[in-house]
C-alpha cells in the first residue's frame, strides 16, 4: 500500500510518473522515506521530489532498480548497504565530447542570521565529506559557532545514550536508527557550541579532510572509540548573540 499523501497536496498520478519515480514510490511502499532513497543516492532529498515534479532521475534508474530488487529479494534494509549497491551503478553525465559534466552545486549558504547547514552521507563521508569544508571556511570567516551531528554504529559510541558525559545529555538529541546506528548531535544555540574558527583549523590540519577531523575531536575527547567509523555528518551554523 503507498504512503498517504499530505492533506491538500496533490500527487502525480501513477500513470505520469517516470522511470525513477515509479522506482521510488515502490521504495516508500516498502517503507523507506525520501530523505533515505536520498541518502541511498548520496544526493540531496530535494532532487528525489523532483522526480516527481520535474521528471528527473534518468541516471539513477539502474542504481534505484538494483536498490529496489536488494530489498524485495534480499531482505536488505540498511540504508548504508543499500548505497553501497547504489554507488557501483551511478555514473557521472558525459557532455557532447563525451568528457565527465561537472556537478552541479549548490553555493555554500549561510543566511544573514548566520543559519547554514550541510550535510554527507555514506559516498561523500568516503571522500572526506569534502563538500562541507567551505561551508565550514565560510563559518569562521564569518566568526560563527558551530555544531555537528553524527551517524555511526552503537558499539562505537564509548558512553550510552542520553549520558552527560557526552554530549548534550538529554536523549531527545539522540536517534537510533533500526539499522543498529545512533545519531548523536554535538553542540546547540543554547549550549553555545564551538567556534567555528577551531573547527576549520582541525580540518586544514587534516588536510581537508572533514569526516577525519571531526572523528579525532570525538576520540580525543573521549566520546567514540578510536576504531569507530562515521556513516553520516551534518554541519549547523549561527550567529553568536
Amino acid at each position: 500500500m503507498p504512503p498517504r499523501s499530505r492533506r491538500g497536496r496533490r500527487r502525480t498520478p501513477a500513470r505520469e510518473l517516470n522511470e525513477a519515480a515509479q522506482l521510488a514510490e515502490q521504495l516508500q511502499a516498502a517503507g523507506f522515506t525520501k530523505r533515505d532513497i536520498a541518502r541511498i543516492i548520496d544526493r540531496d532529498p530535494s532532487l528525489v521530489s523532483q522526480f516527481y515534479t520535474r521528471h528527473k532521475g534518468a541516471a539513477f534508474v539502474p542504481a534505484l532498480t538494483r536498490v529496489l530488487a536488494a530489498v524485495q529479494t534480499a531482505g536488505i534494509t540498511e540504508t548504508d548497504e543499500l548505497a553501497r549497491i547504489a554507488a557501483v551503478h551511478i555514473t557521472r553525465r558525459t557532455t557532447a565530447a563525451g568528457t565527465r559534466a561537472r556537478v552541479r552545486t549548490k553555493a555554500v549558504l549561510i543566511t544573514p542570521t548566520g543559519t547554514g547547514t550541510g550535510r554527507a552521507g555514506v559516498a561523500a563521508i568516503a571522500s572526506g565529506s569534502t563538500r562541507l569544508r567551505p561551508l565550514i571556511a565560510e563559518a569562521a570567516r564569518q566568526g560563527l559557532r558551530l555544531a555537528f551531528t553524527v551517524r555511526m554504529p552503537k558499539t562505537g559510541y564509548v558512553h550510552p545514550s542520553g549520558s552527560r558525559t557526552d554530549s548534550p545529555g538529554i536523549r531527545r538529541d539522540v536517534i537510533q536508527r533500526a539499522d543498529h546506528t545512533e545519531e548523536r548531535s554535538y553542540g546547540s544555540a543554547v549550549t553555545g557550541g564551538f567556534d567555528a574558527a577551531d573547527i576549520a583549523r582541525r580540518v586544514d590540519a587534516a588536510r581537508g579532510d572533514v569526516t577525519e577531523a571531526i572523528r579525532q575531536w570525538l576520540v580525543d575527547t573521549g566520546r567514540i572509540n578510536a576504531d569507530a567509523h562515521i556513516t553520516h555528518l551534518e554541519i549547523r551554523t549561527w550567529r553568536p548573540r
